[in-house]
C-alpha cells in the first residue's frame, strides 16, 4: 500500500506500509509477512517496554542523574522492526539513539544509561551481542559497518551488517564514502536511515531535494522507503534487505520515514523551531497505538494482555531507575586504562598529570 509520506500532501508511491495508522492490515506484493499471534504480541511488548525505558531515562536526566539522553520517542517501530529482522550472526552498528535495537540484541538498558551517566564507555561487549558500541560522531559508523561487511564477505560467512543513521547524517562525507565502498565491493550491508525529519533544528528540506532513498540509485544499489511507524513493514523490508545482502546481492538503503516526537537530546528545545501542529499530526500515527488497534480488531489480544504489559513496563521502569542510581562511580584514573591495548607514553604522561591534579583536592 502507498500512503502519505510528506507532512500533509498525498503520498508518493514508494512508501511501503503494511499497517495503517488506524490499525488496518494491508498487503504489499513485494513485502509479504506472516506473523503468528505470539510474534505480534512480542512486537507490541518490545515497543511498550522500550518506550518505558526511554521515558525513564528522560526523567532521570531531568533530575540530574544522567548528563544527557537522546530519546527515541516515536521511532520505536523502526528500531524494533529492523532489530527483530536480524539473525544472531548479523552485526549492528548504531548511532546514540538505537535503544530499541539494543533491546533486540539483548543489551541491558542500564548499560545504555551508564554511558550517558558517565560511569562506563558503553558497558557491553560488542562481540557478545553483535551490537557495536554507540557512535557519537555523526555518520562514522557507516564506514565501520561497510568494513565489517567486507570482512564477512571475505570470510564467506552467512551474515550481514546493518548500520543506523539519521537524515542529517546523509549530508556527511563518511556516509557517502560508505555508499561508494559498499556499492563497488558489493558488500553485504544494509544502510538503515531513520528519517525523523529533523537534524536537530534543520528540517529535511535543508538536507535533500529528493527522497533520501533515491540517493542509493546514484551509487548503484537499490533503495526503498518504508513507513517507519509501521513495525510490520519495517520488519518485512529489513528482513528482505538482509536476506539479499547475505545471498550476495549487495547493499540496500532503507529510508524509514518516521518522526522524532521528542527533542533531539535533552539539551534541545524543539518548540523553538517546529510548530505544535506538526507534532500533533504525527501523534495520530503513533507506532504503538496503531499496533494496539490492530490487535484489538483482530482479537489477537484482550484488555488483560495490555494491562499485563503496562504493569511489566512499570516494573521495568522502576528497576531501571533503581539500578541506574546504584551504579558506582568509576575511579577517575580508569578513563586512561583502555585507550590503547598496550602502554603508551603520551597516555602515561596524561595519566600522571591528571593524578597530580586530583591529589590537589586531598590537601
Amino acid at each position: 500500500m502507498t500512503v502519505d509520506a510528506s507532512r500533509g500532501a498525498e503520498a508518493p508511491p514508494e512508501l511501503i506500509q503494511l499497517l495503517t495508522p488506524e490499525g488496518e492490515r494491508v498487503e504489499h506484493p513485494d513485502y509479504d509477512i506472516d506473523l503468528t499471534p505470539e510474534e505480534i504480541r512480542g512486537l507490541y511488548r518490545d515497543l511498550v517496554l522500550v518506550r518505558r525505558v526511554d521515558l525513564e531515562a528522560v526523567a532521570l536526566q531531568r533530575q540530574g542523574e544522567l548528563g544527557i539522553w537522546a530519546s527515541l520517542l516515536g521511532q520505536e517501530a523502526a528500531q524494533i522492526g529492523s532489530g527483530r529482522a536480524l539473525t544472531e550472526a548479523d552485526m549492528a552498528f548504531p548511532t546514540y539513539r538505537e535503544h530499541g535495537v539494543a533491546w533486540c540484541r539483548g543489551v541491558d538498558p542500564v548499560n545504555l544509561l551508564g554511558l550517558f551517566r558517565g560511569v562506563n564507555h558503553g558497558g557491553w561487549d560488542p562481540a557478545e551481542h553483535n551490537f557495536h558500541l554507540y557512535t557519537i560522531v555523526i555518520g562514522s559508523q557507516t564506514l565501520h559497518a561497510v568494513g565489517y561487511a567486507m570482512g564477512i564477505q571475505r570470510d564467506g560467512a552467512e551474515a550481514a551488517s546493518i548500520v543506523y543513521f539519521g537524515d542529517g547524517a546523509t549530508s556527511q562525507g563518511d556516509v557517502n564514502e560508505a555508499f561508494i565502498w559498499a556499492s563497488v565491493f558489493n558488500a553485504p550491508v544494509v544502510f538503515f536511515c531513520q528519517n525523523n525529519q529533523w537534524a536537530i533544528s534543520e528540517p529535511l528540506e535543508k538536507q535533500t531535494r529528493i527522497p533520501l532513498y533515491r540517493r542509493a540509485s546514484g551509487f548503484g544499489f537499490p533503495g526503498v522507503r518504508v513507513d517507519g511507524n509501521d513495525v510490520f513493514a519495517c520488519l518485512a523490508v529489513t528482513r528482505k534487505a538482509l536476506a539479499d545482502a547475505r545471498s550476495g546481492q549487495g547493499p540496500t538503503l532503507i529510508e524509514a520515514f518516521t518522526y522524532r516526537m521528542g527533542a533531539h537530546t535533552t539539551s534541545d528545545d524543539p518548540t523553538r523551531y517546529r510548530v505544535a501542529a506538526e507534532l500533533e499530526a504525527w501523534k495520530l500515527k503513533d507506532p504503538i497505538e496503531r499496533l494496539r488497534a490492530y490487535m484489538f480488531k483482530s482479537q489477537i489480544a484482550d484488555q488483560e494482555f495490555f494491562e499485563t504489559i503496562d504493569a511489566e513496563a512499570a516494573d521495568l521502569g522502576r528497576d531501571v531507575r533503581k539500578r541506574c542510581l546504584e551504579m558506582p562511580d568509576p575511579e577517575p584514573l580508569a578513563i586512561f586504562d583502555h585507550v590503547y591495548t598496550e602502554r603508551h607514553p603520551l597516555v602515561d604522561a596524561e595519566r600522571a598529570e591528571f593524578a597530580t591534579y586530583l591529589e590537589g583536592f586531598e590537601a
